[in-house]
Parts: structure tokens; C-alpha cells; sequence
């Protein structure tokens, strides 16, 4: 990747080493230009006025909306913008999960599953009584899909993972996921929000019913994301929300709904983000998410070499994993190591990552995670080292 790509992003002036990119990504220019264009000049409502800016602004935010589908390998109409992949998700649990799931029936996911794609699902079980299953995982910590398959029931009526785990950075294997559950009549969503940075994605081809992301880890705005969903199973769904925009006609008789994606988007959208989106789209599109994904694949092999040569490091996680690296220093709290990597000028997470059950299974309360973007290189990993160095002699 460039070097000169590193010059792109505002946030990363004065050398600082970050490598939390898997929590949020940090903005190129262009995104932020558009932030600025879109909340000032261009400013204006959208659906609504008359006026020219009004229209203008209405078919931005409209071609935001055909740059996400082409970018998932979806149609326009398939595309509901959210304010992230947590609401997408509760979208989809509290509109498909109340209206199709009852009491005897299943859901799967696995234990590496981040918290936004459990508790969405805890709350629909408490609801209508259907039960959720925990598919365990490999020993390098995959979804274990032969697992799966022998848990998987005509009982099962949803099956939801990650199709990069935000801690592991293990990849699944989507489409046989995919050809399980439908080999049962299990409906399937995939949590976006790893893959869709660092890897290229065709829901099309992977054959998912929903997927979700934010757009905020795709280098754009926070506030919003996007639900990718099946047409059919989108014109099926009855509304989550009700207010302005989601509506055909409104009475105190009765209310009549817009179709989807609409039916979904109730109340004034967010405008400025979902123009920033369509931007962070162009400039992820135009570097290639093959070049993005190649590169962090080769910084992730350096960095787990580099980590195995110390005695005292846990690694976790398989070999080959999307941009993210989880690891543990034998007698440090990560919290205290991402405080003194933090003198040394090196952001990393450290934490449970949203995934205690996952957290749970590896037997830890916490690890330490370096997770790289498209302008990440090997003065990162060099800065990093030195931290890790610095600690274990404060530590002794």
C-alpha cells in the first residue's frame, strides 16, 4: 500500500502509531470533505422540499444509497440505511424475529459472536420463547461448521454470525454457513461490520437473507449503516419504527406504509452521513478491497511472527485472520499495557471487545488487540514492539 496513503487521513498526524482500526477507522480527507460540502453549501432536507438544493440533495443521498448496494453486490431497493449495524440488527430481530419466530423454534449463533448480535436475539427469545444455540468454536478459534452442521434442526429458523470476528479476525466460510442453513430452511444474517472494510463482499454470492455493517469502520462517518436484505424478505416485513417518511397515507382510521427500503427509514434520515458513506465507498473502491486486504494480511503475518518469538506472549486466534490480532503479555493486564503503548504514542484496544462469551471461552477477562486499516505499515508493528519491550521492563 502507498505510503503516501497515510498522508490522506487528518487523524493520524504527528507519527501516532494506530492500530485500533476494528473499533473505528480513522477518516480520509475526501470523507471528511464531504462531511463539510454536505452539512454547509449543500445543505438541505431530503424526501421533502420543492426546492432545487431539496432535489439535489435528495438524489445524493438516494445515490449513497446505489453506491452500498453496488458495493455488497445487492439492488438499490435492498438497502436500508440505519444508524449502524447494532440497529440493523434489532431491525431485523424486532421486525422479521417478532413477526416469524414462536415459541420451539432456534436460532444459531457462536461464541465468538460480538454482544450487538446476541442480546438483539435474547430479547426476541424472551418474547415469543424461541431458544438460541451456541455453536462452539475450532481450536484456532473458527466457527466450527461441522459443528454446526450437526447441531442445525428444521428447527432452526435464523442462523446469525460474524463474517470476521472483531477479535480473532478469523474469516468464515460463508457460503458453506450459508448452504447449511438453508439446507434446514434457516434464514441467514451476517454481522458485516470486519468484513466489509478488509475483504471484498458479493451478498449475491455468498447467498445471505441480511447483512449489516457500519459504516464508521469503512473509513466514513459514525451514525450510520446499512441492512442489506433480501427484496422478498424486506416487502414481508412489517415496520419497527413509525413516524415521518416510512408512510403511504396516515389517518386515525388506519395508517397505510411505504414499501421498502422506506418502510424502514422513519423520521428525517441521516443526510450528511449517508452522503459521507457513498464517499468512504468511492475511496474504499478506487484502492480495492483485494490491495486493502492482501496488505493487512501481510502485517498481520509479520506481527504474529514477531509476537511468537516472545515467550511470554499468548497469541490467539488462527494464522490467517482479516487485519486483527489478539493477544495477551504474561503478567499485564491489558489495560495496563494499552496505557504505556499509549505513552509510547501506539493506540490499541484493550478490553473484552464487546465479546465476553467469547472472552468466556479463551479463558481470559481481557486481551489485547492491534487491528490494522489500509494506511497501517510496518512502522506501526515496529512502534508496537518497542512498546511491548518498554512494558515488560517496567513489569520486570
Amino acid at each position: 500500500m502507498p505510503a503516501a496513503l497515510r498522508d490522506e487521513f487528518p487523524g493520524l498526524a504527528g507519527g501516532w502509531h494506530y492500530l485500533d482500526s476494528a473499533a473505528t477507522a480513522q477518516k480520509p480527507q475526501v470523507v471528511i470533505d464531504a462531511i463539510v460540502r454536505a452539512m454547509g453549501a449543500d445543505y438541505a432536507t431530503v424526501h421533502r422540499g420543492v426546492y432545487a438544493r431539496s432535489a439535489d440533495m435528495t438524489l445524493a443521498f438516494e445515490a449513497a444509497r446505489r453506491k452500498v448496494a453496488a458495493f455488497l453486490g445487492g439492488r438499490e431497493d435492498e438497502v436500508v440505511f440505519t444508524r449502524g449495524a447494532t440497529e440493523a440488527v434489532n431491525l431485523v430481530a424486532q421486525s422479521w424475529g417478532l413477526a416469524e419466530l414462536k415459541a420451539g423454534d432456534r436460532i444459531l449463533l457462536s461464541a465468538l459472536e460480538h454482544h450487538s448480535n446476541i442480546v438483539p436475539w435474547q430479547l426476541v427469545t424472551e418474547r415469543t420463547g424461541a431458544v438460541i444455540d451456541v455453536c462452539p468454536l475450532t481450536a484456532d478459534g473458527q466457527i466450527d461448521l461441522d459443528a454446526a452442521e450437526r447441531m442445525l434442526t428444521p428447527a432452526h429458523k435464523l442462523v446469525a454470525l460474524a463474517h470476521v470476528s472483531n477479535v480473532l479476525g478469523s474469516v468464515l466460510d460463508a457460503p458453506r454457513a450459508v448452504a447449511l442453513a438453508h439446507g434446514v430452511g434457516a434464514k441467514v444474517l451476517l454481522d458485516g461490520c470486519q468484513a466489509v472494510p478488509r475483504l471484498p463482499v458479493d451478498v449475491a454470492a455468498l447467498g445471505c437473507d441480511f447483512y449489516v455493517f457500519s459504516a464508521h469502520k469503512l473509513y466514513g462517518p459514525t451514525g450510520i449503516g446499512a441492512l442489506w436484505a433480501k427484496a422478498e424478505l424486506l416487502a414481508a416485513m412489517p415496520p419497527w419504527q413509525g413516524g415521518g417518511a416510512m408512510i403511504d397515507r396516515v389517518s386515525f382510521a388506519g395508517t397505510t406504509y411505504a414499501p421498502a427500503p422506506q418502510r424502514f427509514e422513519a423520521g428525517t434520515p441521516a443526510i450528511v452521513e449517508a452522503i459521507a458513506l457513498g464517499a468512504a465507498v468511492d475511496y474504499v473502491s478506487g484502492i480495492g478491497l483485494g490491495a486493502i486486504h492482501a496488505h493487512e494480511a501481510a502485517l498481520v503475518a509479520t506481527l504474529r511472527d514477531e509476537l511468537r518469538r516472545m515467550n511470554d506472549v499468548t497469541l490467539f486466534g488462527p494464522e490467517q485472520s482479516a487485519g486483527i490480532v489478539s493477544f495477551a503479555l504474561a503478567g499485564v493486564h491489558p489495560h495496563d499495557l494499552g496505557t504505556i503503548l499509549d505513552e509510547e504514542g501506539v493506540a490499541i484496544r484493550a478490553g473484552h471487545h464487546c465479546a465476553q462469551p467469547l472472552m468466556d471461552h479463551l479463558g481470559v477477562p481481557a486481551t489485547a488487540r492491534a487491528s490494522f486499516g489500509l494506511y497501517s505499515d510496518e512502522s506501526d508493528i515496529a512502534a508496537l514492539l518497542r512498546g511491548i519491550e518498554r512494558t515488560r521492563r517496567i513489569f520486570g
